[in-house]
């Protein structure tokens, strides 16, 4: 049987670890494909965009802050079918930024434990970062 050809959307996502070990989830809001689910901040990559540069603006965008391409350490990937396209997103690990962290998209932000993650339903394709993360950080 031929799989079904879907299209391949590149999102990169950041995992910020503050001094206390803690990172940070953002709750996608209301009227947004899977309103109510915790992910970790990001967003598509644009046409002529890095993976990185991505991460960088939409820190800027969604969280008003700002950090460097030095910071952003690779840690490990997503790659999920859903029902109308295919996710692949990188997801880095960020220690060091400008600024406090906050909502500027309506999104509710928290931080939290690694091993409290499983307390907050996530987007099927972040579900098996968890464990990942547990053992990386």
């Amino acid at each position: 049987m031929t799989p079904k050809i879907v299209k391949t959307v590149l999102v990169s996502a950041v995992v910020l670890i503050d001094v206390d070990g803690r990172v940070l989830i953002a709750q996608r809001p209301e009227g947004k494909s899977m309103a109510g689910l915790w992910e970790f901040p990001g967003g598509k990559v644009e046409p002529g965009e890095t993976p990185e540069i991505a991460l960088i603006r939409e820190m800027h965008e969604e969280l008003g802050i700002e950090t460097w391409e030095s910071c952003l350490a690779p840690l490990t990937f997503a790659s999920h079918t859903y029902e109308d396209f295919h996710l692949l997103m990188p997801l880095f690990a960020c220690r060091k930024w400008k600024g406090t962290p906050q909502s500027r998209e309506g999104q509710a932000l928290k931080w939290v434990r690694i091993n409290q993650l499983r307390d907050y339903p996530m987007p099927p394709a972040d579900e098996p970062l968890i464990a990942m993360l547990r053992d990386l950080l």
